[in-house]
């Protein structure tokens, strides 16, 4: 049967009220490949979603914008979608056509990309930024080609480059207007000309006219590129001063919008996730982030994993000396499963961090790594340059959990700049938070210790049986309380009476591995099968059957505990552990994404 749901926005979908309804999500979410549970490696968990959008558990993230949503729910080929599909195939036939000189190889991959186009018509279902980057997966692998558009991209990152060496752009960004003399107070003044600095780097980074100038080939070797303002003479492009000043300082009073996230607090500094324009935008990108920076602020400067036209990717330095240099300085992760102590402490050691998104398309949280997902949900602000990133984070109805400013020309050329604050019940559990919590449990085993007293650390199955997380707590509490009862001269630490709202299993483990490391640990004590079986029977219930011969082992987040006790024990050998054999734990993977544990067990 048809889906016969009218839907105003894709927030107003639930699930589990019209089967048709159900089964045409999951339709949709299989046939774009962005179903977790059949393609877990590729795909982000719900709960990795949930780090960047705010969703309940009964809605889901379309990842395209209501407007498409829409077209695909009708599953019918209007106009419009048709339109949207044309600009796509367009852009992949124009692309094999420049790049592919052999006409039989030319032949076969266009051939192949309309079969692939013809059925994504049929269907009705595909949403067209998935379609074109399938095409460029084809065009890609029988081509050989990992970046068609590098020289391109080299060339508008050059321009773009030349253009910030002249007198003309210190002039124009330099120059201070006659009425900033008039100030309340020099905070109020210093406030002003940073938004002042802003408001022109963001004008010049959505002005593509600096950087798509007529083609020119670079003359100089890779060692010469510095020498490069001669270049900007050569170009067409030879805007007027009065012009450009009167550009770059056009009226634009949405952009005061901004002070109020960059600029509640000076005295504190915020972390910025940016996702910059395309190649040539990307260095003023750059320089927007500099001047962040000098505002006291920490970066951490997203790139695309692969190929997307002219989207910066994070490989681009390595071959393009003029970006390498403007991000002279910038660390580099590249690890895309990063955890969140080692994120946390890139970030504090270095004010611009470059990662990569984990993707090779247009912005799509399905598909990007545990690193740009952990960065999010680190992050107090996301900056967005570009319309495609304004359609896919402004353009929809979904909430996300972190605030969010876009900026970009629309097609009359109007300055747009988009603020959506992040979901109202949404609280950002910070590392400052979680260290002071951990201090003061801390600071309770320290004042045990020097009472005599013996600190027991007690570690328990939270989530790792599916549906079973309020039965755990209720275990673990139980069990605490006859320890608690039957132990004189003890503080027994029971992770289950410490956990608040907003805090996820990234936060918990961040917080118990600093309590952990401590040394004030005297007995680490691990939940055994008799440990349960007793639970149970203290809560005067028979232990269900899904509880049969579970114990600490079951959980890879006390996995990683006995890993953190070991280490704890050879640096304070005087610690006692209590549990199941050691070896029975390393069986299983790094706890999950914003659970509280995985219970999946590695394949070998």
């Amino acid at each position: 049967m048809p889906v016969q749901a009218k839907i105003g926005s894709a927030q107003e979908i639930r699930l589990g009220h019209d089967p048709y309804l159900d089964a045409w999500i999951l339709h949709f979410l299989t046939e774009n490949n962005l179903d977790h549970a059949i393609n877990p490696l590729e795909n982000a968990s719900p709960e990795q979603i949930r780090f960047m959008v705010d969703l309940d558990e009964d809605q889901f993230f379309p990842a395209c914008t209501d407007w498409m949503l829409g077209f695909l729910l009708k599953q019918e080929l209007t106009k419009d979608l048709l339109a949207e599909y044309s600009n796509h195939w367009k852009s992949v036939i124009r692309l094999t056509r420049e790049q592919i000189a052999d006409p039989y190889l030319r032949a076969k991959i266009t051939a192949l990309c309309r079969y692939k186009f013809k059925a994504a018509l049929q269907s009705r279902v595909i949403i067209p930024s998935r379609l074109v980057k399938w095409l460029l997966t084809i065009f890609m692998s029988y081509s050989g080609l990992d970046d068609p558009l590098r020289d391109r991209k080299r060339r508008a990152n050059a321009r773009a480059y030349a253009f910030t060496q002249t007198s003309l752009y210190q002039q124009i960004v330099g120059a201070c207007p006659k009425d900033f003399l008039a100030c309340a107070t020099m905070e109020q003044l210093r406030a002003d000309l940073d938004m002042l600095e802003l408001k022109r780097l963001f004008r010049l980074a959505t002005m593509r006219v600096i950087w798509k100038a007529q083609e020119f080939k670079l003359q100089k070797s890779m060692a010469e590129w510095a020498n490069i303002t001669p270049i900007w003479e050569s170009m067409e492009f030879h805007p007027a001063p009065d012009e450009m000043a009167a550009e770059i300082d056009a009226p634009w009073p949405e952009f005061e919008q901004l002070r109020s996230y960059l600029f509640q607090n000076r005295q504190s500094s915020q972390k910025i996730l940016y996702l910059p324009g395309q190649s040539g935008a990307v260095i003023f990108d750059i320089l927007i982030i500099r001047a962040l920076i000098r505002q006291g602020h920490r970066v951490i400067l997203a790139l695309k994993e692969g190929f997307d036209f002219m989207t910066p990717t994070i490989w681009d330095a390595d071959y393009d000396p003029v970006l390498a240099d403007s991000l002279d300085g910038a660390y580099f992760l590249t690890d895309s499963q990063v955890s969140k102590n080692e994120l946390l402490k890139r970030i504090r050691e270095n004010q611009l961090l470059v990662i990569s998104d984990g993707t090779r398309e247009r912005l799509n949280l399905y598909r990007t790594s545990l690193t740009f997902a952990r960065a999010w949900k680190e992050s107090q602000l996301i900056i967005a340059n570009g319309g495609f990133n304004h359609r896919r984070l402004i353009n929809v109805s979904q909430d996300f959990t972190r605030d969010i400013v876009s900026f970009h020309r629309d097609g009359r050329d109007t300055m747009v700049l988009s603020c959506k604050p992040r979901a109202a019940r949404i609280r950002h559990v910070t590392e400052r938070e979680l260290l002071a919590k951990a201090e003061k449990l801390i600071e309770s085993m320290r004042q045990a210790k020097v009472s005599g007293k013996t600190v027991i650390f007690y570690s328990a199955i939270i989530g790792s049986i599916p549906g079973q997380t309020k039965t755990a707590i209720a275990v673990l509490n139980a069990f605490v309380a006859h320890l608690r009862s039957r132990l004189e001269q003890s503080l027994i630490i029971n992770p289950g009476e410490h956990f608040e709202p907003g805090m996820d299993g990234d936060d918990l483990m961040y917080m118990w591995e600093k309590v952990q490391r401590s040394g004030y640990i005297d007995v680490w004590r691990f939940q055994t099968v008799e440990d349960i079986e007793l639970s149970f029977e203290l809560l005067g219930q028979k232990m269900p059957a899904v509880w049969n011969g579970k114990d600490a082992t079951y959980s890879t987040g006390c996995t990683k505990e006995m890993k953190i006790a070991l280490e704890v024990q050879k640096k304070h050998p005087e610690l006692q552990i209590i549990g199941p054999d050691p070896e029975k734990f390393f069986r299983r993977r790094e706890y999950g994404v914003g659970k509280y544990f995985d219970a999946s067990l590695d394949k070998a």
